[in-house]
């Protein structure tokens, strides 16, 4: 197979949090978006991130982690509450490198 036939634009998918942790808190899952394929700056921040830099992580997951529409849910001085937090970030790591199944928006 050539590399050509698997590239293709970014889509938008559901990524849903559901431990019973975050439902006994929140009343329900949570869910938010994220694009299946992450582009070369974010796997080398990532990869290259020293594991006890806690804040950096945060920053560079902070701006995978979307709403429907594609935007960054954390943005101008808005913050996820540190369990949210702690539960998106463990979500999108993850995810990387694997291909995601969920829901696609459009």
């Amino acid at each position: 197979m050539k590399l050509s036939q698997l590239a293709a634009k970014p889509q938008l998918v559901r990524i849903e949090l559901d431990t019973p942790d975050i439902k006994e808190a929140y009343g329900d899952s949570l869910e938010f978006w994220v694009w299946d394929r992450q582009d070369l700056d974010a796997f080398v921040k990532l990869a290259t991130l020293d594991a006890s830099n806690f804040d950096q992580l945060a920053k560079i997951v902070n701006a995978m982690i979307l709403d429907e529409s594609g935007a960054p849910v954390v943005h101008d001085g808005l913050a996820l509450p540190s369990d949210v937090m702690m539960a998106a970030i463990q979500k999108v790591i993850e995810t990387l490198g694997k291909p995601i199944r969920s829901t696609s928006q459009t």
